[in-house]
């Protein structure tokens, strides 16, 4: 199996994808149980309501499930969020804390160093290169990660979560001016609730990735379901109607921040 799959653009804008994928190996998939192989906790069809919404944009895409391995998880197990309830590299459970393994097939440390290096390391070299090679472009390159969770997961968060979440690791991983323009954007989105370095902060990648300094912006979106899925269970149908709804404020989003790329870029190098 291809372990990503890549697009490349012009723009100075990446998006994202790690957990859009639902391919899982054979010799993996026999050791999931029955709750495992519902796949639930996918960012489903998410690579599906950004298609086109920015036309010179590079994707880079993971085509593995997260159950295989987390490709937004720090690859040395390190928690993003300490004392509250997530989820690890290769999770134990789902969102709603249920065993996801068949008993006695849970993975192992030797399963855990050969996911690294056969999808979780491939995925990122091909996402830090696809980066290297906009910037080179621009003199500047912003990551936009792209995510999707229900609205509703106590284990995880109490309440419903807002329709938007926009994450940088409070303000550290890009420019307060894309910061602003996303958070402009979602405000301005009416019938929309949003929220700036709530519950989610920005996952291991945004916060990999972001180094302003470095002329490396990003920001991770997570999305309600809600917004775009018929209902929050299986079979998580895509709603075309809802996501027709929500693409119009991800284009002026995806734009906002474009434009904002290109204007800083211009800023440095009139500055030079």
């Amino acid at each position: 199996m291809a372990v990503f799959e890549v697009r490349q653009g012009t723009s100075p804008v990446v998006l994202g994808f790690p957990h859009t994928g639902t391919d899982v190996p054979p010799a993996i998939w026999d050791r999931l149980n029955d709750n495992g192989r519902l796949l639930a906790d996918t960012d489903w069809h998410i690579h599906q309501l950004y298609d086109g919404l920015l036309a010179d944009a590079t994707t880079v895409r993971a085509t593995f499930h997260r159950y295989v391995i987390d490709a937004n998880r720090d690859p040395q197990g390190v928690s993003l969020y300490p004392g509250q309830n997530t989820t690890g590299l290769i999770p134990e459970t789902d969102f709603d804390g249920k065993g996801i393994w068949a008993q006695g097939a849970e993975p192992t440390k030797a399963d855990t160093a050969d996911r690294l290096r056969d999808f979780h390391a491939p995925y990122h070299a091909a996402l830090a290169a696809e980066i290297k090679r906009v910037k080179s472009i621009h003199g500047i390159a912003v990551l936009y990660d792209c995510h999707s969770i229900r609205s509703h997961i106590p284990f995880l968060f109490e309440g419903v979560l807002p329709d938007f979440n926009i994450g940088t690791d409070m303000g550290k991983t890009c420019a307060p001016a894309i910061e602003q323009g996303a958070l402009a954007a979602t405000t301005a989105a009416s019938g929309y609730t949003n929220i700036l370095n709530g519950r989610f902060k920005g996952g291991w990648t945004t916060r990999h990735y972001g180094r302003p300094q470095t002329g490396v912006h990003a920001i991770q979106m997570e999305l309600a379901q809600s917004t775009h899925l018929a209902a929050e269970s299986p079979p998580f149908a895509y709603d075309p109607t809802k996501a027709e709804r929500l693409r119009v404020h991800l284009k002026d989003i995806l734009t906002r921040i474009e434009r904002t790329a290109l204007d800083l870029a211009s800023q440095k190098n009139n500055n030079r």
